[in-house]
C-alpha cells in the first residue's frame, strides 16, 4: 500500500532532518520499516523535512501547516520507490543555473564564441534600435515595472528588456488575438527560433537584443525552453489534479523569468547568501505572481473552459468544475479561496528574502512587481472572493504609493547581511 508523506521546507519550525554531505537532509519516514530511508537525492536540494506518513483523513493535520507537495512512497523489499516532486525537478534547474552563475562571476577573460562574433559583427546602431523598441514596449505594457528599470545600469536595465520582449511574445502565442490558430508545431518552430538565437543567429531586431544580451550575461538556454513547455501545456491541458502538477505549470509559464532575471539584476557583492537561495527566491516570486493571476482570472478563464485550480482541493473542499462555471460565492468557495492566497502569499514572503539579496540598484523593480502583485490578493479579499464576475485589480493610487515603499525596500541591508549582524 503506497503511504502518503507529506513534505515541508525544513526552514519551516519543528521540521528535523541530519544534514547529509552536500548541505541538504534525509531522514526516517515514521511510516517505512526501520532504516528504510528515502533516496537522498530526491530531498537534498530541496532542504524538505519529513511530517511523517498522513492519513487521508487526518485533515487537521494536514491543514496545519502549508504543504507544497507530496511525494508517494511504495515500499517495496528492502527499498523504497519515491516519485519525484515537481519542486524537485525545479530545484534541479535551480542549481544548475546558481552553478553557472557562480562560474561566469569568477574572474577570467571573455571568450570569443561563435554566437558573440556574430552578434559583435551587427551594426551597433541597429542593436541600440532594437534595445530602445524592447524598452517601448516594456514601458507600454508594464510601466510599473518599466519605470523601476529605470535606476538599474544602462546593460542591465536593457538586457532585462530584452527579455522581457521575448516572454510577452512567446505569452502571446497562446494568449494573443492569434491563439485560436497556433499550433504544436508553430511552438517548435518558435523553440527552434529560440536556439537560433543562442547561437547568435537572430531573425529580427528583438530577437538580436535578447541574442546580444546573452553574450553579456551568464543566462542559460533551459528556463527560456521551459516557457514555451509551459505554452505546450496550454494547448493541450485545462485541469489540474493537485498542486504539484500546478506548481510545474506556474515554474514553466512564470517562474522561469525569476531564473532568467537573476543573472542581469546580479547578487549584491556584499551579500552572504548563496546563489541557490537568491534563484529560489527569485523563483518563488514567479510561482506567486502566477497563483495570484490564476485567482484573479479564475471567472475569465472558466469562460474559455479552462480551470487553474487544484482538482483534489475543490473536491476536499465540496466543490467541483459545475461550482465554477456556476460562478456563485458560497462559503465553501470563501473558505477554498481563502487556503489558495494563504499559499500564495507564503511565497511572496519566501521571496521577500531574496530581493534584498539583489544588486542595490536592481531591487526597486522587483520590490515593486512584489508590493504590487500581492496587493491584488486584497482586493480579492475585499471582493468577498467574487474572482467569478468582478476582476480584483490595484487602482493607480495604490499603485503610486506602493513606489516609494518599494524603493525604500530597495535601499535596506541585504537580508544575509542583517542575520549575520545581529
Amino acid at each position: 500500500m503506497a503511504t502518503a508523506v507529506t513534505l515541508l521546507r525544513a526552514a519551516s519550525p519543528g521540521i528535523a532532518g541530519d544534514a547529509g554531505r552536500d548541505g541538504g537532509s534525509s531522514f526516517q519516514c515514521p511510516r517505512l520499516p526501520p532504516k528504510k530511508k528515502l533516496p537522498n537525492k530526491i530531498l537534498c536540494s530541496l532542504k524538505y523535512g519529513c511530517l511523517g506518513g498522513v492519513d487521508p483523513g487526518d485533515a487537521a493535520r494536514a491543514a496545519a501547516s502549508p504543504v507544497y507537495s507530496s511525494l508517494t512512497v511504495s515500499p517495496a523489499g528492502d527499498a523504497a520507490v519515491a516519485v519525484v516532486s515537481s519542486e524537485q525537478k525545479v530545484y534541479d534547474v535551480v542549481l544548475k543555473q546558481a552553478a553557472l552563475l557562480r562560474r561566469q562571476l569568477r574572474p577570467q577573460q571573455p571568450t570569443a564564441t561563435p554566437a558573440r562574433e556574430m552578434v559583435e559583427a551587427m551594426p551597433r546602431g541597429g542593436l541600440n534600435e532594437a534595445y530602445a523598441r524592447c524598452g517601448e514596449i516594456c514601458e507600454e505594457y508594464a510601466k510599473t515595472f518599466y519605470l523601476g528599470t529605470l535606476l538599474m545600469t544602462e546593460e542591465r536595465r536593457r538586457a532585462i528588456w530584452a527579455i522581457y520582449v521575448w516572454c510577452r511574445r512567446t505569452d502571446e502565442l497562446v494568449d494573443g488575438p492569434n491563439a485560436s490558430h497556433i499550433t504544436p508545431q508553430a511552438l517548435d518552430r518558435w523553440e527552434r527560433r529560440l536556439e537560433d538565437l543562442f547561437a547568435g543567429r537572430p531573425y529580427d531586431m528583438l530577437d538580436a537584443a535578447l541574442s546580444d544580451t546573452i553574450t553579456k550575461f551568464p543566462i542559460d538556454i533551459q528556463p527560456f525552453k521551459d516557457m514555451i513547455d509551459g505554452m505546450r501545456t496550454d494547448l493541450k491541458k485545462a485541469r489540474y489534479k493537485n498542486f504539484d502538477e500546478l506548481y510545474m505549470y506556474c515554474y514553466y509559464v512564470a517562474g522561469t523569468v525569476g531564473l532568467m532575471s537573476v543573472p542581469v539584476m546580479g547578487i549584491d557583492p556584499e551579500s552572504k547568501a548563496t546563489a541557490e537561495s537568491v534563484y529560489g527566491a527569485a523563483l518563488a516570486l514567479g510561482l506567486a505572481n502566477q497563483l495570484t493571476n490564476i485567482l484573479r482570472d479564475v471567472g475569465e478563464d472558466a469562460s474559455r473552459g479552462r480551470i487553474y485550480l487544484p482538482q483534489d482541493e475543490l473536491a476536499e473542499a465540496g466543490l467541483s468544475d459545475e461550482d465554477i462555471f456556476r460562478g456563485v460565492v458560497t462559503d465553501k468557495w470563501r473558505k477554498f479561496m481563502k487556503r489558495q492566497i494563504k499559499r500564495a502569499r507564503m511565497f511572496f514572503g519566501e521571496a521577500e528574502r531574496g530581493v534584498t539579496e539583489l544588486r542595490k540598484e536592481s531591487r526597486w523593480p522587483v520590490w515593486a512587481s512584489l508590493l504590487l502583485y500581492r496587493q491584488i490578493l486584497d482586493e480579492i479579499e475585499a471582493n468577498d472572493y467574487n474572482n467569478f464576475t468582478k476582476r480584483a485589480y490595484v487602482g493607480k493610487a495604490k499603485k503610486v504609493l506602493a513606489l516609494p515603499v518599494a524603493y525604500g525596500r530597495s535601499l535596506l541591508l541585504p537580508y544575509s547581511l542583517r542575520s549575520s549582524q545581529s
